[in-house]
């Protein structure tokens, strides 16, 4: 892993467990909330900006895959796994 997308990986990591701390305090605060959310939104756009610029690969949040290939993909995927469990009997 490159060094680059592994410190934004990093830092996307850091903030979503901070952001689950936060979400599980009771009562939650609106504005620690709200700072927590930021950082998740600021780490994931640097992610996502980084593994761009090194692999060209589209965003990995967005969902991108039209119905009919995430189907395909989903059969291919069920086949491999009937394959699989075929050859351990």
């Amino acid at each position: 892993m490159s060094k680059k997308i592994d410190a934004a990986l990093k830092s996307l990591v850091k903030a979503l467990e901070h952001h689950g701390e936060v979400m599980s305090d009771r009562p939650v605060s609106a504005k620690r909330a709200g700072r927590a959310t930021e950082k998740v939104r600021q780490a994931a756009s640097a992610y996502t900006q980084v593994v761009a610029d090194k692999t060209g690969q589209p965003n990995p949040f967005v969902d991108f895959l039209d119905p009919e290939t995430v189907q395909s993909l989903r059969g291919e995927r069920d086949a491999i796994a009937t394959k699989k469990t075929k050859k351990n009997d």
